[in-house]
């Protein structure tokens, strides 16, 4: 690609641009990214999904996932959550599941986030599914590093529904204030409408009561689901959005996620499948993965591959550098966590199926990121 283009790309970001910063883009190589764990359908197991991540006292690194057993692979199919340990860094991992959290749910338990409370617990939120019109946020706490945990503890009791809570969505504010970002979509008396309604509930005593701040405002009327959230360094909070209208959707809090701002279009090219950003620790840059494909190329088009990893030096106003973590065409990468190790390394779980094979849920990958060999300076 010649000079100028990239010059193009670095100031005005990705959206003008997203075409040929795929043809350009690395493809994952030793020098920046390993495969470091692929968990894989099998027999009784024919999907494991939706992880998340968190750093024990000892250094281990634990993940947590959804572990579905049974013959079907659906979102409504019978679900645990189980776990893999790495003491490497994630370089290496245990080879035999743990079980977390079973099956407590009329249908499964899915879709896991793992987060260090600045209180020093861990706070373990996960969706109980019980019904069509039935699924809450859960949280458990563990005061042991994660040997055990409480009972399990309903996030919204305000009004009964279908809430979709990503894996690794749940945020700590640098106030203490729990932030987390949901999208319902069914209540009893409401019918399913794709089109989710999009609430951040918040809690100031560390998860345990929760409350739900104001709906944030849609005048595009664009199809929102599947919400996440990062803090600024302003203060302000930034929830981004997937959407059906080819890029992900933006709005903002100045009250640590009472009031939003209207959503709005971003220059983040994207299908219909959710992104995942999070600030590398102490630093000015975001960090971004999500399907870096706008539509153009019509053998893709509206499909969750290619994955990219790019970043951001001005909070989110534009990304520059995306580089290929996954390219393979027939590929289906999504429902990705994000977490940077103590070796200032950077795990990235995602699902990773096939198209062709139907299994576009079925597989989870982990691959290892060398930020510093990926970004030099910019992570800092």
């Amino acid at each position: 690609m010649a000079r100028s283009m990239w010059s193009k790309i670095l100031v005005l970001g990705i959206c003008i641009m997203a075409a040929a910063a795929y043809t350009a883009a690395q493809t994952t190589g030793p020098d920046w990214a390993k495969r470091v764990l692929q968990l894989p359908p099998g027999p009784d197991n024919p999907r494991n999904s939706e992880c998340a991540f968190v750093t024990l006292r000892d250094g281990s690194i634990l993940m947590v996932y959804s572990h579905f057993y049974g013959k079907s692979s659906n979102d409504y199919a019978t679900a645990n959550l189980s776990s893999r340990r790495s003491r490497d860094g994630g370089v290496t991992w245990t080879t035999a599941d743990s079980i977390v959290v079973p099956n407590e749910g009329g249908m499964n338990v899915m879709s896991v986030s793992l987060l260090r409370l600045a209180g020093g617990r861990i706070a373990l939120f996960y969706a109980r599914k019980n019904a069509h019109a039935d699924c809450i946020p859960m949280v458990r706490f563990s005061d042991d590093e994660a040997v055990t945990w409480s009972e399990p503890k309903p996030c919204i009791t305000d009004e009964p529904g279908y809430y979709v809570l990503n894996n690794d969505r749940v945020i700590q504010l640098r106030n203490g204030r729990l932030l987390m970002p949901v999208s319902r979509h069914q209540t009893p008396t409401q019918p399913w409408q794709s089109r989710g309604r999009i609430f951040c509930y918040f809690s100031d005593d560390e998860g345990r009561n929760w409350n739900r701040g104001e709906e944030i405002p849609n005048p595009d009327t664009v199809m929102t689901q599947e919400p996440g959230v990062v803090e600024l360094r302003d203060g302000r909070v930034m929830m981004f959005m997937r959407t059906d209208a080819g890029v992900q959707y933006l709005s903002y809090s100045t009250d640590k996620g009472m009031r939003w701002s209207p959503a709005q279009r971003s220059n983040i090219p994207s299908p219909v499948s959710p992104a995942s950003i999070k600030r590398v620790p102490g630093s000015k840059t975001l960090v971004m993965l999500w399907n870096l494909n706008d539509g153009s190329d019509p053998e893709i088009k509206g499909k969750r591959t290619p994955l990219a990893i790019a970043i951001s030096r001005n909070e989110g106003r534009t990304w520059i550098k995306p580089r290929m973590l996954e390219t393979d065409r027939d590929g289906w990468y999504c429902y990705t966590a994000l977490h940077f190790t103590s070796e200032g390394h950077l795990l990235a779980g995602y699902c990773a199926g096939s198209q062709r094979k139907r299994t576009k849920l079925a597989q989870t990958d982990v691959t290892l990121i060398d930020l510093k060999s990926l970004y030099g300076r910019l992570v800092r």
